[in-house]
């Protein structure tokens, strides 16, 4: 599948480009991948990291904005993983024009560098906070899978595909709530707080998100939006898992925060299929044939269906939230 290929990810130093980047390297045998990212440090941290596959790694210090930049990067490119993202919820609301610039604007740029440089495909990250957004964050978010989906009609005769891959926080990602917790705890706290009781999450590994972004990549023929079938807990139970000995204390949500996560609202069931580990959310434009690109073996959801962290049909325990959580890594 990816034999041969050269991969271009942006925003490729974080945790899910190290992870997918690693993964490539050891199952596949690439031409080539590329690291497209802003920060210069963190490129040459990654370097060292990855210092074994140095004939396979270029790094390209570039800014999804910089159209010109992107589209020298992308010469030569087989498929590109759109990772770059501006997504701390507080810090957009307070720099609005800038998520914009970065998620929307930067949408474009790699939407229309890839069908002029002749890109296979494209797989764009998403988020649970694009469905019905409640942030800006989100509601950038929602504009950039809309743009992906329809870039399927953009590329015309030419042979670009894009699909989009959505899941929540990952757990134990930077700026979760469970490397929040352990710090409170190393720092003493003998009580934990709580937005809202009955706050629930979806729980996905980032092997599991990355696993999706494979099965896109395999998979995909345009315009589908791929949503992993996973478990829910709560949150308080979250907090009786890693410290069983402290209180909570309920401290109201906050700007922007949703009680639940919601992958697949209501009016996408009519367009939503089932399948064994992930539902597909196709398009609803005249340009979407359902028997060019249809993937065989999915299973229609009944009209209304919602994909909601609050209403799964798999719960994670107390008991089985600890036994996950020393099998992840937790980023502070």
């Amino acid at each position: 599948m990816l034999n041969n290929k050269t991969i271009l990810i942006t925003g490729g130093t974080g945790s899910f480009g190290k992870k997918f980047t690693r993964k490539i390297l050891n199952e596949y045998n690439p031409k080539k991948v590329i690291i497209y990212s802003r920060d210069e440090y963190k490129q040459y941290l990654m370097q060292k990291e990855f210092a074994e596959y140095k004939s396979k790694l270029r790094f390209f210090i570039g800014d999804v904005r910089d159209k010109d930049r992107l589209y020298r990067a992308f010469d030569g490119v087989d498929i590109v993983i759109h990772a770059a993202a501006l997504k701390h919820v507080p810090l957009m609301e307070y720099n609005p024009i800038e998520a914009v610039k970065t998620n929307i604007g930067g949408a474009e740029n790699i939407i229309n560098a890839a069908i002029d440089k002749g890109i296979e495909k494209v797989i764009a990250l998403s988020t649970d906070k694009a469905v019905n957004p409640v942030n800006l964050y989100g509601a950038t978010k929602l504009v950039s899978d809309k743009l992906f989906v329809a870039a399927n009609a953009y590329a015309g005769a030419k042979k670009t595909r894009f699909s989009v891959v959505r899941y929540g926080n990952v757990a134990g990602s930077r700026g979760s709530v469970i490397p929040f917790f352990f710090k409170l705890i190393k720092e003493g706290a003998k009580e934990l707080p709580i937005t809202d009781f009955r706050m629930t999450r979806f729980w996905i590994t980032l092997d599991e998100g990355v696993e999706l972004v494979f099965k896109a990549i395999k998979e995909s023929k345009g315009g589908e939006i791929y949503v992993s079938k996973i478990p829910s807990f709560k949150i308080t139970d979250l907090a009786k898992a890693i410290c069983p000995e402290c209180k909570l204390k309920e401290i109201g949500i906050r700007e922007g925060e949703k009680l639940h996560e919601v992958m697949i609202t209501e009016e996408d069931s009519r367009t939503t299929y089932e399948y064994e580990d992930h539902y597909i959310i196709y398009p609803n434009f005249d340009w979407w044939n359902i028997k060019e690109h249809f993937k065989d073996g999915g299973k229609k959801v009944k009209e209304g269906f919602r994909y909601s962290s609050d209403i799964n049909d798999k719960w994670l325990s107390a008991n089985q939230l600890k036994q996950l959580l020393n099998k992840i890594d937790i980023v502070y």
